[in-house]
């Protein structure tokens, strides 16, 4: 089955107000509803100022609760597209987006969900609460930060989560405000005797660092970033002519890139170290990208021959993978030709 298009249009049916700077969009795709895991998320293309766009944005609800496709999008300073989206969009108007795309998901486990959340950062995790609360048995803890009591972010919802499974779910909201920063003695207490449990961290860079640095395991930590990723550097003719062994023998080997997108088509020699859109934009293409760093699926092409091994994936499934699809932002070919298609 060929995939469908990266981009397909769908339309706005409401905008819930969450906060002063918080909406939600409840989204309807033109070609019928998307299938999705709790935790994903879709990534917007728009036309401002004469620009193209993209930003990636989670959703909200999970397929086992809601009929309906939501995704929440907080105003930040400067965000071109955040801002525009909170400002411009109504109900009725037409966006396009991709499928959902994510590895931020549930792992098949009974052990304890803990949900650590700064800010918008509440947006994916709620989606996995309500996942694993409605297709689970599992119990699930949600320490929420917040700056002041009027940013925080779906606390009607999750007061009604509350309601709904008091045995279950328990949501501590943390205002720094009131109490400061959260930090590693705060983490540590709040895990409590839940080492073994599942960690779901969303929120600012500073945030999640704090966390992943303070909990004691021996669970695992799950955290979703959109920002940059630290990539290895290829080997450069410097580091060559220095007579690096590893540069060298690098640098030695024979082959070529081949990529289509849409009606066009450019073979370029491949260079050590350089991902699949790397040799695409030096030959001249102009592909799909936005994030660079492995998370958004924007990116994605499908590997017709040969193989690539993708420094980061935070976007395809085990699945996608196993059927040659690729992040190119992220992937270096380890083959000596290798051929990829845009689709």
């Amino acid at each position: 089955m060929p995939r469908p298009p990266l981009f397909q249009r769908a339309t706005v049916t409401r905008v819930i107000r969450e906060t002063a700077d918080t909406r939600t969009f409840v989204i309807a795709p033109s070609s019928g509803p998307f299938t999705y895991r709790a935790g994903q998320f879709v990534t917007f293309r728009l036309q401002i100022d004469g620009e193209e766009l993209l930003r990636s944005y989670s959703m909200s609800s999970a397929p086992e609760t809601d009929t309906e496709m939501m995704t929440t999008v907080k105003r930040v300073p400067g965000g071109q597209v955040s801002n525009w989206l909170i400002d411009n969009v109504s109900p009725g108007d037409e966006v396009e987006i991709t499928e959902p795309h994510g590895v931020f998901c549930l792992r098949d486990t009974d052990v304890p969900l803990l949900g650590f959340c700064g800010g918008s950062g509440i947006t994916p995790v709620l989606s996995l609460a309500k996942s694993a609360l409605a297709g689970t048995k599992r119990s699930v803890r949600l320490l929420c930060a917040d700056r002041d009591q009027p940013s925080m972010i779906f606390e009607t919802a999750l007061a009604d989560l509350v309601a709904q499974y008091p045995d279950r779910l328990t949501v501590v909201r943390h205002l720094d405000t009131d109490s400061g920063y959260v930090d590693a003695a705060g983490v540590a207490a709040f895990v409590g005797e839940d080492t073994d449990a599942d960690v779901y961290v969303c929120g600012p860079e500073p945030f999640m660092d704090l966390v992943e640095n303070s909990f004691p395991g021996p669970g695992k930590v799950f955290t979703e970033r959109f920002g940059a990723a630290a990539v290895t550097a290829p080997a450069t003719e410097a580091a060559v002519e220095a007579g690096d062994p590893a540069a060298t023998a690098t640098a030695e080997l024979e082959g070529t890139v081949t990529i289509h997108l849409r009606r066009k088509k450019i073979t370029v020699p491949r260079r050590p170290g350089e991902t699949l859109l790397e040799s695409a934009r030096r030959g001249g293409l102009a592909p799909p990208f936005s994030c660079e760093s492995g998370t958004c699926a924007t990116c994605i092409a499908k590997l017709e021959e040969g193989s690539a091994t993708m420094r980061v994936n935070e976007a395809l499934t085990e699945e996608e993978v196993e059927e040659g699809y690729v992040l190119t932002c992220q992937g270096v070919p380890d083959s000596a030709s290798v051929v990829v298609r845009y689709e």
